[in-house]
């Protein structure tokens, strides 16, 4: 080999190294801007008291976690590490509105939270069939009936007798169950 092709070579063997250096470079300047941006909005929610500063918590690590899992895949750049990101957006997404249930009573509180569950689980199978592909259709749709069926049952809870028993055999028809 000649000395201008040995430095041709070691030129871009220099280059490509450099280029991914300044890529994890990127990746983590992002991580920490994202850090910073939960460091401030944790201290927002200092200011809070009560529930109001709880979902300002969860939701300033929600945001948190959304965004690292998004740089993540970013990263990665593989169809399942984009997936893992999703579900991590849709866990955290319910962590939020679950929280926001904390602020209801009694029967409202339990089908706020069980809408929240039904939320998460439908978005999740959802992300299954993406993954699984075609396969996994029934058993999503199966899923997300019974997610349904949990919020309407749910709400018949604040009947009583009859009216209760009508309700929740019009969910159990409904959502087949």
């Amino acid at each position: 080999m000649t000395k201008a092709f040995k430095t041709l070579i070691c030129t871009g063997v220099l280059l490509a190294f450099g280029g991914a250096a300044q890529a994890a470079d990127g990746f983590d300047a992002q991580e920490r801007a994202v850090k910073q941006r939960y460091d401030a909005a944790d201290k927002r929610c200092d200011g809070l008291s009560g529930n109001a500063e709880d979902i300002c918590e969860v939701q300033a690590k929600a945001d948190r976690d959304i965004e690292l899992a998004r740089i993540n895949a970013q990263r990665k750049n593989t169809a399942e590490a984009r997936l893992d990101a999703e579900r991590v957006r849709v866990k955290s997404e319910f962590n939020v509105a679950n929280e926001k249930c904390d602020d209801l009573a009694g029967n409202k509180k339990d089908v706020c939270q069980e809408k929240a569950k039904a939320d998460r689980d439908k978005a999740l199978a959802d992300l299954e069939v993406r993954k699984d592909g075609v396969s996994a259709v029934d058993e999503a749709s199966k899923e997300k009936r019974e997610a349904d069926y949990k919020v309407a049952k749910a709400r018949c809870d604040e009947l009583s007798g009859d009216d209760k028993d009508a309700c929740v055999k019009q969910a159990k028809d409904r959502y087949g169950q």
